[in-house]
C-alpha cells in the first residue's frame, strides 16, 4: 500500500511549508535589522529619501531569493544598494536629457547643515565618506561595497574630506 503525505491547498507538503516559513522569518528579521541603515546609505548617496526607500526595497527584493546562499549577506546587500543608487543616477540623467519640462522640486534645506554640505559632494565621495565615518567601515569593506580598489577608496576619502572642508569654509 502506498503511503500518502498530507499536502496543503497549494500542493506543498508540511516540511516544505515549514522550511519556507522559517526562511520568510529569517528574511523578515534580516530586513528589519538592516533596512534603516541601508536607507540611510542610499539617502546619503542620492539625496532623496523617497528614492532611497525605493532603491533599498528593490535591493532587498533582489536579495531575497539569494539570502540563504550568502555566508555574510550584509556586504552583498550594501553593494547592491550602491549599485541601485548608481543605476538611479544613470536613469535620472537619461530622463533629464530627454525631458522637456522642468520638474525639479526645490525643498527647504535640512536642519543638519552637515548633511546639506555632504549632499553638495559628488555621489561616490559622498558614499565613501558616509561608509567610512557614519557606518565605520574599513577601507577594504568600502572598496568591496563600491566595487573598486582600496586605493580608490582612500583617494575618494581624501578628496571628499578636502571637498567638505572647502564647502564648509566657503558655504
Amino acid at each position: 500500500m502506498k503511503e500518502v503525505m498530507a499536502t496543503d491547498v497549494d500542493g506543498r507538503d508540511e516540511t516544505e511549508r515549514m522550511d519556507s516559513d522559517e526562511a520568510a522569518q529569517d528574511f523578515e528579521e534580516f530586513y528589519r535589522s538592516h533596512m534603516i541603515s541601508m536607507v540611510r546609505l542610499a539617502h546619503v548617496v542620492t539625496g532623496s529619501n523617497a528614492a532611497a526607500e525605493d532603491l533599498v526595497q528593490d535591493a532587498f527584493v533582489k536579495l531575497a531569493p539569494r539570502l540563504e546562499s550568502r555566508r555574510d549577506p550584509v556586504p552583498y546587500l550594501r553593494a547592491m544598494v550602491l549599485n541601485e543608487c548608481r543605476m538611479w543616477f544613470r536613469r535620472r540623467d537619461v530622463e533629464a536629457r530627454h525631458s522637456t519640462i522642468d520638474d525639479r522640486v526645490v525643498l527647504p534645506p535640512e536642519l543638519d547643515t552637515t548633511w546639506v554640505h555632504l549632499l553638495q559632494l559628488p555621489p561616490r565621495r559622498r558614499a565613501a565618506l558616509y561608509l567610512r565615518y557614519y557606518e565605520d567601515l574599513s577601507v577594504n569593506d568600502i572598496a568591496e561595497a563600491m566595487g573598486c580598489r582600496p586605493s580608490t577608496v582612500r583617494s575618494l576619502l581624501r578628496r571628499g574630506l578636502a571637498s567638505m572642508k572647502e564647502v564648509v569654509d566657503h558655504g
